[in-house]
């Protein structure tokens, strides 16, 4: 099983190849402009071997393209596996596009995803008009460069994960996500027609925890589950990947509660066209 520090690293080296592609040089003449072996190129840009930070710099550089350098150390940083508090800050320095990437990755390395969201359709779900206004506003607040379309495209191809006949998704909904509204009534509309038609799909189970609904517990933040390996909970200053066995464990009680209490196929879909008929579209 490919561990996350691999799928870290390889997705930086993923970083580090379409900078090169975008600059139009083959790994040869990068490798020239560096005063390196070519197989050192080609090692990092496939996710074999873990750059350093002065590596990092003069990739950018030779590439011209400085400003991505602080985003390249964001993507380094996330390789130590035993750091659990990810600052945003560094983690998006460069934009959103990188972190992106570290989705679609873990994605691809793992067989089962349980989740709780509590106030936002999960990314996995988004259509891209949602996820585009959803990372417009992310920029916007965290002051970072503006890396919409390169971060929509990798959402994306996340998605494609769904149609993997040897992956499970198991997710969970506040109702609340159902009506707050990040983005204009259209695309909140065609967003929750894409959710509606999502329940009851091969591999995925998808619930909503209703208005009113008795609870063994409140939800405080959503989290999401990689199989039985890693926990990542998102905080406004930071992200938290929870590696160990005690944390693992308590969240998948806490999932597990939250799923005693949320309704499935014919009920949420019932939920869903509420909500969707809740919106003034005039």
């Amino acid at each position: 099983m490919t561990t996350d520090f691999q799928t870290a690293r390889e997705a930086l080296g993923a970083r580090l190849r379409e900078l090169r592609a975008e600059a139009g040089l083959e790994g040869k003449d990068l490798a020239a402009r560096l005063g390196w072996q070519t197989s050192k190129v080609s090692r990092m840009q496939n996710g074999k071997q873990t750059p350093t930070r002065s590596d990092l710099s003069v990739w950018a550089h030779a590439l011209d393209r400085p400003d991505v350098e602080d985003e390249l150390h964001g993507l380094l940083a996330g390789l130590d596996m035993k750091q659990r508090n990810r600052s945003w800050r560094k983690q998006l320095a460069g934009g959103i596009r990188g972190r992106q990437e570290i989705a679609v990755r873990l994605t691809e390395n793992t067989q089962q995803i349980r989740a709780l969201e509590v106030s936002r359709i999960p990314g996995l779900f988004q259509t891209p008009e949602y996820a585009r206004v959803v990372f417009d506003s992310l920029a916007e607040f965290r002051g970072i460069p503006q890396t919409t379309d390169a971060a929509v495209e990798k959402r994306m191809r996340r998605q494609e994960a769904l149609y993997d006949p040897e992956k499970t998704f198991r997710l969970i909904l506040c109702e609340a996500a159902l009506y707050h509204r990040p983005c204009p009534v259209d695309v909140m509309a065609q967003q929750l027609d894409r959710l509606y038609n999502l329940v009851g799909q091969k591999r995925i189970e998808l619930g909503i925890i209703p208005f009113g609904a008795q609870l063994r517990r409140t939800a405080p933040h959503a989290f999401w589950i990689y199989d039985r390996r890693l926990v990542i909970v998102e905080t406004i200053s930071e992200e938290l990947w929870l590696t160990g066995d005690e944390d693992v464990e308590l969240y998948e009680r806490a999932w597990q509660w939250f799923d005693e209490s949320a309704e499935y196929g014919a009920p949420a879909r019932r939920l869903i066209g509420r909500a969707r008929a809740s919106l003034d579209l005039s």
